[in-house]
């Protein structure tokens, strides 16, 4: 009758069992006269009086502990090798989070870049009025005899004197100095072609050739020039002289100024 062994893990062999196959395998050996050389000296050296002792166990055994040996010699260098493995795997992911952190400290650096730029070019286009917190005291076109043409080629804001003067917008000053009926003046060609003159002043703190920026202080209110009182006179204009004028309460508005 024949019997067939079911179908599962494999396992290792017990103790008893590789050393049954030992002892098969050296009883081979023996008839052979292989082991019978190995074990002569052994039994010559054995005290008679030994319990049985003989050349074929001691191969038996030492066989046995060498087998356990190299399996556990095996075991360890498996072991040695799954640390190496793990250590390398985990070695390969710090690289990858390394390198996604930097790509993400990367982007999150452009895109500051890209805002900061953003927000300065909105700063740059923006307009102020030229006095902070002030009103008009006289408006555009209005008429006396004050004025050489008839009529108010600009608006007057209040302010005392030395008060702080702005720049309305990006632009390059080119005047700035004595002008006439105007008193002390700055005359500033904007970056989008118009022209803006400040009147009056007190003192002038810009020269020709500079860049101003929107709110940027370029001089000090007064009352030089022809005046009755301490004022700022501001003019909006299509070129840089006299008699271009147009509406600067018109202009600012269109530039976002609430005047």
């Amino acid at each position: 009758m024949a019997f067939t062994r079911a179908t599962g893990k494999h396992r290792r062999a017990s103790r008893s069992a590789r050393t049954t196959r030992n002892l098969a395998g050296i009883a081979t050996l023996a008839a052979s006269g292989v082991v019978a050389s190995v074990a002569s000296p052994a039994l010559a050296a054995t005290d008679e009086s030994a319990p049985h002792e003989t050349g074929l166990q001691q191969a038996v055994v030492v066989g046995d502990e060498l087998a356990v040996r190299i399996e556990a010699q095996a075991d360890a260098q498996q072991a040695t090798a799954e640390a190496n493995a793990a250590r390398a795997k985990a070695e390969a992911e710090a690289v990858r989070l390394a390198e996604v952190a930097k790509k993400k400290a990367e982007e999150e650096r452009a895109a500051k870049v890209r805002a900061a730029r953003e927000a300065e070019r909105k700063r740059l286009n923006t307009f102020v009025a030229p006095v902070t917190g002030s009103y008009v005291s006289t408006g555009y076109k209005a008429s006396s005899g004050l004025w050489s043409s008839g009529s108010h080629t600009g608006i007057d804001f209040h302010a005392a004197s030395g008060t702080p003067v702005h720049a309305v917008g990006s632009g390059t000053i080119v005047e700035a100095g004595w002008g006439g009926a105007y008193g002390n003046n700055i005359v500033i060609r904007m970056n989008d072609g118009t022209y803006t003159q400040y009147g009056h002043l007190s003192s002038i703190g810009v020269t020709v050739g500079q860049t101003v920026t929107p709110g940027q202080q370029i001089a000090l209110s007064g009352n030089t020039g022809n005046t009755t009182g301490p004022h700022l006179h501001f003019e909006a204009r299509t070129g840089p002289d006299y008699g271009s004028d147009i509406d600067p309460i018109a202009y600012l508005r269109a530039h976002g100024v609430t005047v």
